[in-house]
């Protein structure tokens, strides 16, 4: 067993580093690029029932604080999901995971039905955009709505299901507990986190919806506290995909160290080159360098 390996629901790993979902896209062709890049596993953007055109430019904001972005969903629908997903399986080499999205739990289990034909390794619920809400609130928001989407999914696919959760929450552990007791073997955390930038000379929104995601590694603190407190509430078993402002070795080492059990990518991707390879290389010099053995070594003792 090599140093960097890790098994996430059953699913091995050559490291734990995840391309996180929306930055490459939905094309099979681009996840499978991810994994020759180095990614221990990919995630395809979103796929929601229908095909979605998401929202006009400017979508995205890169800044030196951040990266903001309201991209809206933008994707060809689930009938069109499954043949990318179908590929990206075939010709990646490492677990894909497929990311669905809906607007109602209805719709949450129809897109998981549809995609399962396609075999990934993993479904991830994307419960945790703005975009996807019922009265005005997202479906990750309460315990309640996202053990409900959980339980509609859970009873559509018998494919691994993972649940992504929102920082924008009081409380994401006591969500991240109620979603696994509903049927989710995994727990993805973070989304990215909402905020806004103001064009003060025009006197408006910078972005076309005005509100978006923040992400990059301003989120990095945000995301390490709800690991932690994720950790903390369903056990030490159920197994973590830590996402948010993870950009080095060292930021994926105090993800791993807050409870993680894999990583993802997103940001970085953009902002470093090779970035995969770098960051397992980065891990592994820390390790050896302060000796760890493996990863699991790495979690943080309970406060």
């Amino acid at each position: 067993m090599g140093l960097l390996d890790v098994s996430l629901c059953g699913l091995k790993m050559k490291n734990p580093l995840i391309l996180a979902s929306g930055i490459r896209g939905n094309n099979a062709y681009l996840l499978i690029r991810a994994a020759k890049e180095g990614a221990g596993a990919v995630i395809s953007k979103s796929c929601s029932l229908l095909p979605r055109e998401g929202h006009r430019n400017p979508t995205m904001v890169d800044t030196p604080e951040a990266m903001l972005n309201a991209i809206g969903l933008s994707n060809p629908g689930v009938e069109e999901e499954i043949g990318e997903i179908k590929r990206a399986v075939n010709g990646a080499g490492v677990p894909v995971i497929a990311s669905i999205v809906a607007f109602s739990v209805e719709d949450f289990a129809k897109v998981a039905g549809r995609i399962s034909e396609a075999r990934p390794h993993m479904i991830e619920i994307n419960a945790a955009c703005p975009n996807t809400h019922r009265e005005g609130k997202m479906f990750a928001s309460s315990s309640a709505d996202a053990a409900e989407v959980v339980g509609a999914v859970r009873n559509a696919t018998s494919i691994p299901i993972s649940m992504k959760l929102s920082p924008d929450v009081p409380n994401i552990g006591e969500i991240a507990k109620a979603c696994i007791d509903s049927g989710a073997d995994c727990i993805t955390a973070i989304n990215t986190m909402g905020g806004m930038y103001v064009d003060a000379f025009a006197r408006q929104g910078v972005m076309h919806n005005w509100f978006g995601g923040v992400s990059g590694p301003a989120l990095k603190p945000v995301a390490l506290k709800c690991v932690y407190n994720i950790r903390k509430a369903v056990g030490p078993d159920v197994p973590i995909i830590g996402t948010g402002g993870v950009t080095t070795g060292l930021d994926a080492v105090e993800m791993m160290m807050a409870g993680a059990t894999a990583v993802g990518v997103g940001s970085a991707v953009v902002l470093r080159k090779n970035v995969f390879r770098d960051v397992c290389a980065e891990i592994t010099s820390f390790m050896k360098e302060n000796g760890y053995l493996k990863l699991s070594q790495l979690v943080l003792d309970e406060k």
